[in-house]
């Protein structure tokens, strides 16, 4: 089932065109993932999907689309005095069932009553992370969520959001530069310049001219040590992305 989707999407931030006829889409259940350079467009096409942009073109979206949202990043006044438990009521009340099963899918059980200055970098993260549960969403976006963590962290938390797309159901589609942790984890890449300019499994957009003429082709090996075997289960495609036999080798 298709979530959501773009056609002929651009947008426009004062005089610049960020984003130029995009054409996206995830389907329920998927792990999606966006990468490119700064200044790609990434966030942005983000910030299109949950509506917090004018855009031109069409923005399709599944009746009743419930979306989960993490940003890259959130700041609190560390002198404010604020549970874990009083940051998931907001901006409205949630039982405490809802709080307490939520905050058990983003692995952070018993620290319902830390106060949010008191946390780790990663901790907060799975809090925001949370945060984006409560409402059961159909579809989790995740705004580079991991920025700022050592890798050991990344890893962690993106195995988190593998489990919570197995226990919950939902799409993930993510932002990230972290190319090895978080396209190994992937079900399909995009890979964004202001348009698209490749899409598919990990493996072909990898060796995709398109996207080593930005990134080169330092991520191939390191690819290889986080593919998961569901990789392999896939049926072999990818859209724009032309194989590289010294890839292939590589992975």
């Amino acid at each position: 089932m298709r979530l959501i989707e773009t056609k002929g999407l651009s947008v426009t931030l004062g005089r610049q065109t960020v984003l130029h006829h995009v054409d996206f889409h995830i389907d329920r259940g998927e792990i999606v993932t966006i990468v490119g350079p700064n200044g790609s467009g990434k966030s942005t096409l983000l910030r299109s999907l949950i509506g917090a942009v004018a855009v031109s073109g069409e923005i399709i979206r599944a009746a009743d689309l419930r979306i989960g949202y993490v940003p890259q990043k959130l700041h609190i006044d560390p002198t404010l005095p604020m549970t874990v438990r009083r940051f998931m009521g907001l901006p409205r009340r949630h039982k405490a069932a809802a709080i307490d099963a939520a905050l058990e899918r983003a692995g952070l059980s018993g620290l319902e009553d830390r106060q949010m200055a008191d946390l780790s970098g990663g901790q907060f993260q799975r809090v925001l992370l949370a945060h984006a549960l409560i409402e059961t969403p159909d579809l989790l976006i995740l705004d580079e969520a991991t920025q700022g963590l050592d890798q050991p962290g990344s890893a962690a938390f993106y195995r988190q959001i593998e489990e919570v797309r197995a226990d919950m159901g939902c799409a993930v589609l993510m932002v990230s530069h972290e190319l090895h942790v978080v396209m190994s984890a992937s079900d399909r890449v995009v890979c964004l310049n202001g348009h698209v300019c490749c899409e598919g499994q990990p493996e072909y957009v990898a060796s995709a001219p398109e996207y080593r003429a930005i990134f080169g082709s330092g991520t191939g090996g390191a690819l290889a040590l986080y593919r998961h075997d569901h990789d392999h289960d896939h049926a072999h495609h990818g859209h724009g992305c032309a194989q590289d036999p010294l890839a292939e080798e590589a992975l």
